[in-house]
């Protein structure tokens, strides 16, 4: 990692701030279908939930408000303390945080209902500098398989982070597990990018995008997105099963679901699956 790439994705000083932007999601085949929709999501510093919780009376942490982020919706979802669960995945990937902090991009509650697809769990040791990246997928099914990755040489450069995993995780009921991930992302400073392209050995199948602005985490911009997006997070849930019914009409069949993995991977790809960056 360059100097000059670290230096370019400082990680926000707040305790929370809020991300508003398009989600895209591209099917490139076997049918193509891409659809987009308006979202916000948090990103929260895992380390002052106190702080974050007095930020605002339309919000709170572990109890219900308008808008809430509760621990247990994340990691072994349990209720066990986050910043805990995130640094022992962490430790265990050899990636040393030493004293910095973890910060959370994902969908809050909204009047006590979330669906969070992807989040994002990023590491930084105490100069600012990215050391790690935690992606927690969930499902349709109630199951959640977390990719941990620490940031090596060569990820991170002034274009942002570059890594690729395999598939392990069913997800979309229309793809295999014969499949690989190759993460775009832009850490988050002003802005924040997340692509993630799908692939097999036969090219690109599908991407998946986030392109949020940052703005001031206070009860004017809570009250303006619930307004401006109102149910948001069910209307997740709702646009997944619509899109899902779309690609069955253009001819998508169902893959059975195969028993989930184990809930946490580490990187173990082979060289051979290892791709030239897309």
């Amino acid at each position: 990692m360059s100097a000059d790439a670290a230096n370019l994705f400082p990680p926000p000083r707040d305790a929370i701030s809020l991300y508003v932007g398009p989600v895209m999601h591209t099917r490139l085949k076997p049918v193509y279908h891409r659809f987009n929709y308006r979202v916000f999501s948090i990103l929260i510093d895992l380390g002052a939930l106190k702080a974050g919780s007095r930020l605002s009376k339309l919000f709170a942490v572990n109890r219900f408000n308008v808008m809430s982020f509760y621990e247990k919706d994340h990691g072994p979802r349990d209720g066990t303390p986050l910043l805990s669960y995130a640094l022992e995945l962490f430790n265990k990937a050899g990636v040393n945080i030493d004293g910095g902090r973890v910060l959370l991009l994902c969908y809050p509650r909204i009047f006590g209902y979330v669906f969070d697809p992807l989040s994002v769990y990023f590491g930084y040791c105490k100069d600012g500098n990215l050391r790690g990246v935690l992606y927690e997928v969930r499902n349709t099914f109630g199951e959640a398989h977390t990719y941990v990755e620490p940031v090596t040489d060569g990820q991170l450069s002034v274009s942002g982070l570059r890594q690729e995993r395999e598939k392990l995780f069913y997800v979309s009921p229309f793809n295999p597990l014969t499949m690989y991930y190759f993460f775009r992302i832009r850490p988050p400073v002003s802005t924040v990018a997340l692509r993630i392209l799908v692939k097999d050995q036969t090219g690109p199948i599908m991407s998946a995008s986030f392109h949020g602005y940052k703005q001031k985490f206070t009860s004017k911009t809570i009250t303006l997105q619930c307004l401006s997006i109102p149910f948001m997070t069910l209307k997740i849930m709702v646009g997944i099963h619509w899109e899902a019914l779309w690609l069955w009409v253009k001819g998508m069949r169902l893959i059975t679901r195969p028993l989930p993995p184990a809930k946490v991977s580490f990187p173990a790809v082979s060289a051979e699956h290892s791709a030239k960056n897309p």
